[in-house]
């Protein structure tokens, strides 16, 4: 990155002739370098996440490599979806962490090293308690460096009216899909071909390299990303603390007994955890609707708010299972090869951050020249039409499941038609979500309301690790019948939203 680093000729004092990084704060490069990294770790362990626990058991590929955790795609989807919530669940604490204990700076590098270490358990041999031990803590790290490091890009600017501003977030979002996009290539194929245990270490370097970066970068960050905005008093944080360990004595004293009595089987961690993937985030949009201290403008909008956060979380729970269900079937039903090339299943991982960094800059081109002949559609209709191509990825999903019989394996290029049609659906609610969750924000809860828009995916994946726990639902989502039937939900959604529409932009009041 050093060549990217260039020195302006102006006169020294006049901003803008320090070193930049493409014209950006030399901060940026460091916090660019550090979420590549930490993206690659927390990719590349996703990609081998299911197939390392399909391995060695029922629904596994015949011929695989062996020594997974030889669980059913059942259990595994469940595993999977859990996971996946408490990252995105996480994400406030972790907030709340920065604002007002350690300041993001702080906050980040304690997430990078948990995450590191997380990365390093999952490379230790030793069945389930250490894989398990190593995902709880990717997920906590995580969740800690997820809201703060994005904060921290926003401190390097001169607030939100700095042109420089969104082309920054622009070149730090390329950054996460640049990680994403290597990680499968990397770590997918050292953990499906050489070794599950080095594949998760890998994903431990990645993360060291990333916070080596971050230590290395910190002289170039702001100043204000080591302040802690809101520090809690003496007081409230002995409450804090108080209130932390009667929980975790509550939660020792339970699990302790039901495992001495050996009752203890794996669903009774994770089906407590979905129902928090649940209520936590009703609860969290219940409190702020009932607040008495907002205007009748920001009751009216929160309303409204709760429309697109029901349909993000319907859309996430259908995406996220390009991670699970559809990443199973390609491992187990598409072949392995392609114009004579073979290659892991993993790396269907990498196709999503591709088709983000091609097609990212088209969408953009188009709403601008829609918005120019004052054609653009709504952030409603935007919203609808994601459900729609979630909807039409899992129409399409069928094709193959259908053709997929017995021994007979089909072409990837299906897998790679799901997941185009789904990363068109992520750029039409993705990032339209997070302008539509800033702008609808009640002025009270500005800061909290980000954290609020990742609960949508928290909410959806505690649906699909419902739906899919042998123990609950016991669905077999990777059946033509449930295939089906989601998106049939996805489209009816869709509808839905575009049939109500009038109505939500009257609740949305000013916001366009």
């Amino acid at each position: 990155m050093a060549s990217s680093l260039t020195k302006d000729s102006a006169r020294p004092g006049i901003p803008g002739s320090e070193k930049t990084f493409f014209g950006h704060p030399r901060g940026l490069a460091t916090l660019f370098m550090t979420e590549m990294w930490e993206r690659f770790s927390f990719y590349g362990m996703r990609a081998l996440l299911v197939v390392y626990l399909l391995s060695g058991g029922p629904d596994a590929k015949k011929g695989s490599m062996g020594g997974g955790l030889g669980m059913d795609l059942a259990t595994t989807t469940a595993i999977y979806s859990v996971y996946l919530s408490m990252v995105y669940l996480l994400a406030m604490p972790g907030g709340w962490l920065g604002d007002r204990v350690w300041g993001p700076r702080k906050t980040v590098a304690i997430a990078a090293v948990t995450i590191m270490a997380g990365h390093l358990v999952l490379a230790l041999p030793g069945g389930q308690a250490p894989f398990f031990a190593g995902l709880a803590l990717v997920a906590l790290g995580s969740g800690l460096l997820k809201a703060n490091i994005s904060t921290m890009v926003g401190h390097l600017y001169d607030g939100p009216d700095d042109p420089r501003r969104d082309g920054g977030f622009t070149i730090f979002y390329m950054g996460i899909n640049m990680g994403a996009f290597f990680a499968p290539l990397i770590i997918g194929t050292v953990g499906q071909q050489v070794s599950w245990h080095l594949g998760f270490g890998l994903a431990a370097l990645g993360m060291g390299i990333g916070l080596i970066a971050f230590l290395l970068g910190t002289r170039n960050l702001s100043p204000q990303s080591n302040v802690v905005p809101k520090p809690l008093a003496a007081e409230e944080r002995t409450a804090w603390l108080r209130k932390g360990l009667l929980w975790l004595i509550v939660a020792t004293v339970f699990y302790g007994v039901v495992g001495f009595t050996g009752h203890f089987t794996l669903n009774w961690a994770m089906i407590p955890l979905t129902v928090i993937g649940l209520v936590i985030p009703a609860g969290v949009l219940i409190r702020i609707k009932r607040d008495k201290e907002l205007s009748d403008v920001e009751q009216s909008k929160m309303t409204g708010y709760i429309w697109f956060f029901v349909a993000a979380a319907v859309f996430w729970m259908i995406y996220d299972q390009g991670g699970s269900t559809v990443q199973a079937f390609g491992e187990t039903k598409a072949s392995g090869s392609l114009l004579g090339f073979d290659f892991p299943s993993s790396w269907y991982q990498s196709l999503n951050p591709v088709f983000i960094m091609a097609l990212a800059p088209v969408f953009a081109w188009i709403w601008l020249w829609l918005n120019r002949k004052g054609k653009e559609p709504s952030t409603v209709a935007k919203f609808a039409a994601a459900l729609f191509f979630i909807g039409v990825s899992f129409f399409f999903f069928l094709l193959p499941l259908g053709m997929a019989d017995g021994e007979k394996l089909v072409s990837p290029m299906w897998l790679v038609g799901i997941y185009l049609i789904q990363t068109v659906g992520e750029l039409c609610l993705s990032p339209v979500g997070l302008s539509v969750t800033t702008k609808m924000a009640p002025a009270k809860y500005a800061s909290q309301m980000m954290g609020v828009w990742f609960l949508a995916v928290t909410a959806g994946d505690s649906v699909t690790g419902l739906l899919s726990n042998p123990a609950v639902g016991g669905v077999d989502l990777s059946g033509t019948g449930a295939v089906a039937v989601e998106a049939v939900l996805a489209a009816l959604a869709g509808i839905a939203v575009y049939m109500y529409r009038r109505k939500v932009k009257a609740l949305m009041g000013d916001v366009h």
